[in-house]
């Protein structure tokens, strides 16, 4: 027996893939921002502990793991999961407020490699499983992330069991115990923001998603009913069991399609701040005074008035403002520095900036209003939902990808992300 959630998502995860180009498109983008993202965070500290346990583990080699070596598919999996959130660089799904692709591309190219999956056939795997992850979300609504599970841990989890389990090819039988186990793995405390236990929260999503999807491959049972039944994962970690949202449109209507990628090396609740501050086009020696209105669940979450680290920059409008005011781009890692914060000039422009709480937007908007030296007031609105042109974000996205990993390697990787190459030949950019 399975429940009407479970069964639905069970039968859309073994059927026929029918998705748009749109969301092959974005597939494609996300693939290319996950390898950069994992890629560029390779000398992190968090990538060297975790490389090194892989290490001392050996086991078999068969998955490719970033910054160089091979190891068994789960291993892999946690290791690439943690090291491409280690920037918190990558997309955000703001419907449920996850990172979907360093759970789910991490789990997929770690399965892939193992079963020896073209290229082409990871990036539907890996799309069917990031959608999972956005309607599982859903399902579990804002009270799971308010008590304080992190979901890109927790909801990612079941969309790496779910591409690992498509590359297997599972029926909908083996979906149901897919997730039904994935129920009992599932963690992820937001307790860890701020620490290495957050990456690892993403590496943990993709290692359970693998190991949950071999077990089932191997003949294990488990039951179907641990998603949503009496002592569920929805009734013991605060879902609002929310199906009529989750379920709304599936296979028809691709929720994936509404990731936002990063183009700002900060939360990403700065980001429609620095925005719409972009479209003012700022510069410091005109600002008297900057106001920025935000939604009130970014106030306890990047709104550090006054850090004095890289770390704490990446947390603060007031940083992140003066610094794209003063010139410095903000999608350079480098920039976040303990120096940067240091700077004279970016202390006094940032005690002008001001942000208020404004219960009338929603989590994806915000509000700047400038004040000019000379009297003159102008104002801008963005909203990270806002559709965005393709060739725009395709841009962007090849953008920050070159700036991360150099314009060789991101046009290697976005020339073969098009053609159909085994997994593995794709994975071995990953040690490069």
């Amino acid at each position: 027996m399975t429940g009407k959630f479970t069964e639905t998502l069970a039968e859309f995860a073994s059927g026929t893939l029918s998705t748009t180009l749109l969301s092959q498109s974005i597939g494609r983008l996300s693939a290319l921002d996950w390898l950069a993202c994992g890629l560029a965070g390779i000398d992190e500290p968090v990538a060297k502990i975790l490389r090194s346990m892989a290490a001392a583990e050996a086991g078999v080699q068969s998955a490719c793991m970033f910054g160089g070596g091979a190891g068994p598919p789960r291993m892999a999996a946690l290791v690439n999961g943690t090291i491409s959130h280690a920037l918190d660089y990558d997309d955000t799904h703001f419907a449920h407020i996850g990172h979907p692709s360093v759970a789910v591309y991490s789990a997929a190219f770690a399965m892939g490699q193992h079963l020896n999956c073209t290229l082409p056939q990871v990036l539907e795997a890996a799309l069917m499983g990031m959608e999972l992850s956005v309607r599982v979300g859903l399902w579990l609504g804002r009270d799971h992330y308010q008590s304080g599970f992190h979901q890109t841990a927790t909801a990612g989890a079941f969309g790496a069991g779910v591409a690992a389990g498509r590359l297997a090819e599972f029926n909908a039988t083996q979906m149901a115990q897919v997730l039904g186990l994935t129920a009992t793995r599932a963690a992820g405390l937001k307790a860890q923001f701020g620490t290495m236990g957050k990456p690892y929260n993403a590496g943990l999503a993709a290692s359970n998603g693998v190991e949950v999807a071999q077990l089932i491959q191997a003949g294990f049972e488990a039951n179907s009913e641990a998603l949503e039944g009496e002592f569920g994962f929805g009734a013991t970690h605060h879902g609002s069991a929310n199906i009529k949202d989750a379920l709304a449109g599936l296979g028809k209507v691709w929720m994936f399609e509404n990731v936002s990628h990063k183009f700002h090396a900060c939360c990403h609740g700065l980001h429609a701040a620095l925005e719409a501050a972009r479209e003012l086009d700022l510069a410091a020696p005109e600002i008297a005074e900057l106001q920025v209105r935000t939604h009130p669940r970014w106030m306890t979450v990047c709104n550090q008035t006054a850090p004095n680290t890289g770390l704490g920059a990446k947390f603060s409008y007031r940083t992140v403002l003066a610094m794209q005011a003063l010139g410095l781009d903000t999608a350079g890692l480098r920039n976040y520095s303990d120096e940067t914060c240091g700077r004279s000039d970016l202390q006094a422009l940032r005690d002008r900036i001001h942000v208020k709480a404004d219960n009338s937007l929603s989590e994806t908007e915000a509000v700047v209003n400038l004040l000019r030296r000379d009297g003159l007031r102008r104002e801008s609105r963005h909203d990270l939902q806002s559709v965005v042109d393709l060739d725009i974000r395709k841009n962007r996205v090849l953008d920050k990808a070159a700036s991360l990993i150099g314009n060789n390697r991101s046009e290697i990787a976005w020339a073969m992300l098009h053609e159909n190459v085994s997994c593995s030949a794709f994975s071995e950019l990953f040690g490069s």
